[in-house]
């Protein structure tokens, strides 16, 4: 059997964190360890789980660079599968054991499972016990039912929400870019990765999960810089303009423009 550790990176969110930490532990398949970055979040508490501390830079948090940090001290713990899951994830009953299976069946494959987004909860939470009954996958992603296994050769639909796969293909890849800092991009660029380096994509439909309601911004003006910071790097990389959607929604509001083929803030007058 191998040695399983999830992942998960944070910066508040303590409640939603607190849910994970209880379907993780109903599940068919409980991980070995459990493994937390809190990012500039002294005061963050996940019982029963390996909590690192790490800071904030100048340029917002260093997504990127937590879940590296994540996946490291999975590796000292011994673990063989590296199980992601954002703090706003709830873990279906399934989803550590089907995650393990496919890791281990096909080593090379980064797998990801449906996400289904949850509304908000009834002033008693939500019912930790019956998320298969909400079980309603996010439309824009493949979503094989339990059981099933699918290739994705579409890179660009991977996300960092929830996904799996092994200590020596995380390796290989070298994990994600740590030049990107803050909001947007650094899961994009790893899709990339992953191809680049000779991995691949999968959809695994027993491996499901369920994020839980917090409030949005659409689009996302408060990250605007460093969208428009990652954006740039993503560009450089690659040669082409990753988040086009939010681009052109901040063009539209008259917060940025295109010129000669670069995104940049529109000057203030």
């Amino acid at each position: 059997m191998s040695t399983v550790a999830t992942i998960t990176i944070a910066h508040g969110r303590h409640r939603h964190l607190l849910n994970q930490g209880r379907t993780l532990r109903q599940g068919t398949r409980v991980p070995e360890h459990r493994v937390v970055v809190a990012m500039d979040d002294p005061a963050l508490e996940a019982p029963g789980a390996h909590v690192v501390q790490l800071g904030r830079g100048p340029g917002g948090l260093p997504l990127a660079a937590a879940r590296n940090l994540g996946a490291a001290r999975a590796r000292e713990l011994g673990a063989d599968v590296f199980v992601f899951l954002d703090v706003d994830c709830l873990a279906g009953r399934r989803l550590v054991e089907d995650y393990e299976a496919a890791v281990t069946d096909e080593p090379e494959v980064v797998w990801s499972g449906p996400v289904t987004y949850l509304p908000p909860p009834s002033p008693l939470g939500y019912d930790l016990s019956a998320l298969d009954r909400v079980d309603d996958p996010h439309p824009g992603r493949p979503a094989p039912g339990p059981g099933q296994r699918l290739p994705n050769p579409r890179p660009e639909l991977f996300w960092s929400l929830s996904f799996a796969l092994s200590r020596d293909t995380w390796s290989r890849i070298g994990g994600f870019c740590e030049d990107y800092v803050g909001y947007g991009g650094e899961d994009t660029d790893f899709g990339r990765l992953v191809v680049a380096r000779g991995s691949r994509h999968g959809w695994v439909g027993g491996a499901r999960a369920y994020h839980q309601h917090h409030d949005i911004e659409s689009p996302p003006v408060r990250h605007l810089d460093a969208i428009l910071r990652n954006a740039a790097i993503f560009h450089r990389r690659w040669g082409e303009w990753p988040m086009t959607t939010w681009l052109h929604d901040f063009e539209d509001l008259g917060l940025v423009e295109c010129v000669d083929g670069h995104w940049q803030r529109v000057a203030s007058t």
